[in-house]
């Protein structure tokens, strides 16, 4: 039997480590994009779709791959949820760019403190005892968060707001063109365990 968890437990193991692989060469590939400026040489209007196909490759891999289900399955939502919790501090880098006058007012509002909602109510759901009610109400308002700062920021740009190019600097680039990514597939991810009733990890 123990060799069968030492097994499961490598598995387990290597299967973190490869993630964690691609997210670093992701997050690598995002940073050195935004450096050379290759982001803003693309027509504006396809940034959208370039940030909602971050979000939508990783959930179909999700999808596709019985591995990555069950390495997310023995995660559980917990987890899950408490990654999201860096959404708090990860917000004061929007009210840092706005007090530079280098983001329009308007997406720091909805961006910046949609962020700091989802934070807290991410460390909220984290503390208290496992709730699948919980849980749905959080990733509901955390990717309603995440289209809501996508939209401002979406008509911003097409309006013509010079003050959105700072959006595609290093290190704010990092957000919606990576991490904005995480976070959607991590709520879709989120709500495909809760339709199927797993992810909540049993009460000890």
């Amino acid at each position: 039997m123990s060799i069968v968890n030492s097994l499961e437990n490598t598995d387990f193991g290597r299967k973190t480590w490869t993630l964690a692989a691609i997210l670093a060469l992701w997050g690598v590939a995002v940073a050195v994009l935004a450096q050379t400026g290759v982001y803003r040489e693309i027509f504006t209007p396809l940034l959208g779709p370039i940030i909602g196909a971050g979000m939508a490759l990783p959930f179909v891999a999700y999808l596709s791959s019985p591995g990555f289900r069950s390495w997310v399955e023995a995660i559980g939502l917990r987890p899950l949820t408490a990654f999201h919790v860096w959404r708090t501090p990860a917000a004061l880098l929007f009210f840092w760019y706005g007090a530079h006058n280098w983001l329009p007012e308007a997406f720091v509002r909805d961006a910046g403190w949609g962020d700091v909602g989802a934070g807290i109510f991410a460390l909220i759901v984290t503390l208290l005892p496992e709730s699948r009610g919980r849980y749905l109400a959080f990733h509901l308002y955390g990717l309603a968060d995440l289209a809501v700062a996508l939209g401002t920021g979406m008509t911003l740009t097409l309006l013509g707001d010079p003050r959105m190019a700072g959006i595609l600097t290093l290190p704010m680039a990092l957000i919606p063109l990576y991490g904005v990514g995480i976070l959607g597939a991590t709520h879709l991810i989120a709500f495909d365990l809760l339709r199927r009733g797993v992810g909540v990890r049993a009460k000890e």
